[in-house]
Parts: C-alpha cells; structure tokens; sequence
C-alpha cells in the first residue's frame, strides 16, 4: 500500500473529525456562548453549506494547478479553521472558524479521491478510495468520542486544538509521502472539467449522494440530544454509543469499497435501500434503547457503504463526458482497449479510468445499471 495513501487518510481523519465532533459537544458549545440548541447548531448547518461552496469554488478555481499544492492549501486552510474556533470569543466568530475549515473539506475530499485513485493499479482504485476514507470512518470510531470526552473533560475548545495539531501532522504528511505531479498532457480546462455536468450518470449520481447523506446527517446532526432526551441514555455514555456508530461507518466503508471493485451499481441499490430502513426504523423505534445501539451501527455501515461507489461512478462519469462528446450508458468499468487511449495515457491514469474492473473485459451490464 503506497504511503501516500496513509497521508491522505491522515487528512481526511481531520477533516472528519472537525465535521462530526461538534455534534457530541453541540450542548457544552450551546452553553458556553449562552445560545439555544436550535441555533448551535447552525454551526453544523454552516459547515455543510459551506462544504458546498468550497468544493464548487475551489475545485474550479484550482482545476490548473498541480494537485499536491491544492492539497497543502487546502490542509492550511483547515488548519486556520480551526485554530479561529478554538479561539473564537464568541459564537460568531465560532461560525466564522467553521465556515473557513468546512471549505477545504469538498475539494480536500475530492481532489483526494483522484489522487489516491493515481497511486494504485487500475482494479484497486476503489479500494484505494476507501483507504482515504477510512480517515473520515476512523475519526468516528476513535477520533469522534475522544474528542466528545476531551471536550467534556477540559472544555470543547480543547478538541479543536487537537484537530489543528491533527491538520499540521496531515499537512507534513502529505508534504512528504504524497506525489502527484500532473503532466503537461494531463493540463485541463475549467470549461473541459464543467462539460462533466452534461452527463445524466453524473447528475443522478450527485442527487443520489444528497438525498442518501441528507437522510443519514438529517437523522445523525442531534444524535446527542436524541441519545439523551429520546433513548434515555445518560450524557457520560454518548462518547461510547459515538464509538458504535464509528464502527459501523469502518466495517461498511471497507465491505461497500471491495463489494464496489466488482458491481458498483448493484452496490449502491442494495445499501441505499438497506439505509431507508435503518432510517425509517430510527425513527420508530428511538425510544428503544437496544434498537437505537443497533441502528446506530447499521446506519452507519449502510450510510459510508456507499462512498466508494459513489465516488468512483462520479469520477468515471465524469472522466467520460469531459473525453467524450457522448456520456457511457453502461456501469462504469475499467476495461479499456489501447484504441481507445493515447500513448501519452497510458503513463498515467484519467479521471474516466477511476472505475473498478468488474473482473471480465466486457463492460459490466445488468438490469440494475442507473
């Protein structure tokens, strides 16, 4: 396993980090800046939207920079974030640091994917994604109820000094172990990169990840209070009922990134509709102590299943239609015939060639194929 890969999951265990954490300590932030509930926790609310205008805004502006540099900068960015929220005086400046930090996040994630995809052999490039991935997994299972008890230990502003020194370990990281030089032939356009959204398979793929995320996080953002004044859970317990959920978030991560290499689709129908469930059920059943510890393992298996799938459909779809006047129809595969590539491609991989290898030279075909 290349070690780049390990850098990369540095980063995105930071990144995590940032993104969940706050949902534990939601309460002690509420109280500290003497706000309701209700409007702590805008400060999760303003960091998803902020995460969109990053990942839109600062990949384009990006796209014809050399991708190693966009992550270091992107790595400062985080680490300023942070650094403003733990410093934050009061709760504006705190949505401030979270908005700064929430925009490296997208293009972090995103420009991370293509760069992992870079390190492997074609077959393993949605394994390799889910490695970066296991990053943002493990800050649940270990990153996410440390800082929840590091926070209620010595004051929340604690855990997001750890998150800056977390962000520095990932900046040195990547400095060192990550090499990503992108070639004159592989230099792109900003109107090449948006031809991508004339794809139908890239639009479906981005509604799905919204409506299947905007589920799990609509469920996840009071998971505190829902523990608490729902399930009858005690306060000191949340860090550990965080850990199960963490678990979940590692064991589907890694079974969706493997199931992924050889049928994506079949991959995303089954664990979405898995989620439905698990959602519908948390909604019944939350009352219910024994059914809430299992949902939360199931939620989050079934939710982070899906981001290697996800992400390798987006990157293929995408590659396509920026190479090709006509998007494909068919499950994405890696199978490519030397006709189809120039010399010049062959030395190093395209966006369009992220997809996994469904083990035939065929392309994969099934019923199931959005």
């Amino acid at each position: 396993m290349p070690l780049g890969l390990i850098a990369l999951a540095i980063g995105a265990f930071g990144i995590g980090l940032t993104e969940f954490v706050i949902m534990g300590l939601l309460p002690d932030v509420a109280a500290d800046f003497a706000v309701t509930e209700a409007t702590a926790g805008w400060l999760i609310s303003g960091y998803a939207l902020s995460v969109v205008v990053g990942a839109l805004g600062l990949t384009a502006a990006t796209t014809r920079l050399p991708r190693k540099p966009v992550l270091l900068g992107l790595v400062v960015l985080f680490i300023a974030g942070n650094a403003l929220t733990a410093l934050a005086p009061d709760y504006t400046v705190a949505m401030a640091g979270r908005v700064i930090a929430a925009l490296c996040h997208g293009a972090f994630f995103g420009i991370g994917s293509v760069v992992a995809a870079e390190l492997v052999a074609p077959e393993k490039k949605a394994r390799a994604i889910a490695i970066m991935f296991t990053g943002l997994t493990a800050a649940n299972v270990f990153g996410v109820p440390f800082g929840t008890f590091l926070g209620q230990q010595f004051g929340w502003r604690s855990t997001f000094w750890v998150i800056s020194a977390i962000g520095v370990a990932a900046f040195v990281g990547i400095a060192l172990l990550v090499s990503a030089p992108r070639a004159a032939a592989e230099q792109v356009s900003l109107r090449s990169e948006l031809r991508a959204f004339r794809s139908l398979q890239v639009w479906l793929s981005l509604i799905v990840t919204a409506l299947a995320f905007g589920g799990m996080f609509g469920a996840f953002t009071y998971i505190a209070y829902t523990l608490t004044a729902v399930s009858g859970f005690a306060e000191t317990t949340v860090p550990w009922l965080l850990v199960l959920f963490g678990v979940g978030l590692v064991a589907g991560n890694w079974i969706g990134g493997r199931l992924a290499d050889r049928s994506i689709d079949r991959t995303l129908l089954v664990f979405i509709a898995a989620l439905v469930v698990v959602l519908v059920g948390f909604g019944l059943l939350a009352g219910s102590q024994p059914a809430t510890i299992a949902i939360l393992v199931l939620m989050g298996a079934f939710g982070f299943g899906t981001v290697p799938g996800l992400q390798s459909r987006i990157m293929h779809y995408a590659g396509e239609r920026r190479h090709s006047p006509r998007g494909p129809t068919s499950e994405p595969s890696t199978s490519a015939t030397p006709s189809a590539r120039g010399p010049e491609d062959s030395a190093s991989p395209r966006a369009s060639d992220t997809c996994p290898r469904s083990g035939s030279a065929q392309p994969s075909r099934h019923p199931l194929s959005w």
